[in-house]
Parts: C-alpha cells; structure tokens; sequence
C-alpha cells in the first residue's frame, strides 16, 4: 500500500531527527490519511511494566496514524544509549537486517507512508557487516537529512550529503536550530542552500512543535 519511505538522518545524535521525523507525519497524514513512523533499532531504553521503551519511537508512535502497537514501530530496541551494534552485542545478539525489513513490510502493507528514523548519523553500525547506510542503499529510499544549526554544521552537512549522495537520493534537508543560536544564523543557513545538492524544506526554530514545523514544510514532490 505504501507509496513511499522516508528515510530521515542526521549530522549527528542529538540533532532532532524525531522532532522533524513527528512533523513529517502530521504532514504526510493531512495530505494521504495514512502514515507510520518506524524506529527500527532504538538504544536508549528504560524498563517499564510493558517492556522497554525508547522516548524516540514512542514519539513516533504517537504521531503515527492510530491502531499501531509499539513493538511495530520499534522492533528491535536496548536498554543502555550506545551505539547499536554495541548495545545489540551486549544484550548477546546481533541485529538482522530481515527482521527489521519485514517489520517496515508490515507498516507498508497499511500506510500510504512509512518514515523511518534512524540512530545517530549515515554511518552508524547496524552490525559487524552493515551500517544504516548500507541497509537504506540497498532499498532504495529516498533521504531527508535534519542539520543540526550549531558552530560546525557547515562540515558536518556538507559531508554527511557527499556521503549520502554516493549511494542514495538526498531529496531534501532541514535546517533544526539548537539553542543557543549560533551567530550569524541566517548566513550559516544561506551558505548550506548553495552548498547543498536538495532543497531546503523548512527552518525549525527552536523549541517549535512538530504541528508547527509540519506547517512550514515546503516542496518537493513528496509534499505536494
């Protein structure tokens, strides 16, 4: 059923993939009716009477288009925040990329969008073979990068997209302001519009929520 997956990076950890990712849902549910967030692997967990649970998938999960258990929206999920094949190896197992893809086949048999977020930045491990990057190249998604607009995020952006770009589509970038708010703000975003190889889809100022960032998301073809 579903006409896309997205794929939403970012610089760094810590840089709001979640915030854009929760807006780029409400979005996508008012323009098809149908949208699933999808944090496949998720380290950083604490216990609960139901079992683990990630802050970041349960974001998700409540920005998902209703009747979706957890376990769909996050099925492989650790307790210690470390990276996750560090934390998958502590817990003495190795994540399976086929686990993860018949989990994204049961949201996409049921929503018109599935928006996966990943963990940390392009490169970050999945297993001793495969990185997030190698698993996303593989399927074929497109890639929306959230910049995390803070002192250094010209490299940062400016390498994460070479890398992207190498081997998937970089349909878009936004730019996520973290406070304190660098000096020259509006430069440092003007100099990643020409740098860049995707469009800017929205400016997220600090402290703005999903609804209001969902608003201001502008172009391309996914968005209209």
């Amino acid at each position: 059923m579903a006409d896309a997956t997205i794929f939403v990076t970012g610089t760094d950890t810590g840089v709001g993939k979640t915030r854009i990712a929760c807006a780029l849902l409400q979005r996508l549910r008012a323009q098809s009716g149908t949208a699933a967030g999808f944090k496949p692997v998720a380290s950083g967990a604490r216990r609960t009477p139901q079992g683990l649970r990630n802050d970041d998938a349960l974001e998700l999960l409540a920005h998902s288009t209703p009747g979706l258990d957890y376990a769909a929206v996050n099925p492989c999920c650790f307790e210690p925040p470390i990276a996750p094949h560090l934390a998958a190896r502590e817990a003495g197992m190795e994540i399976d990329c086929a686990v993860l893809d018949a989990a994204h086949a049961r949201l996409a048999a049921g929503h018109r969008h599935v928006v996966v977020e990943g963990a940390g930045g392009w490169l970050v491990p999945l297993n001793s073979r495969q990185t997030f990057a190698d698993w996303v190249a593989e399927r074929g998604w497109p890639v929306l990068l959230v910049v995390a607009v803070r002192l250094g995020c010209i490299n940062h952006a400016l390498l994460s997209a070479e890398a992207i770009e190498r081997r998937c589509r970089l349909f878009g970038w936004v730019a996520n302001v973290i406070p304190p708010a660098p000096e020259r703000l509006q430069e440092n975003i003007e100099s990643l519009r020409e740098r860049l190889p995707a469009p800017l889809l929205a400016t997220a100022g600090a402290g703005a929520e999903p609804a209001a960032i969902a608003r201001i998301f502008r172009g391309p073809g996914l968005f209209e």
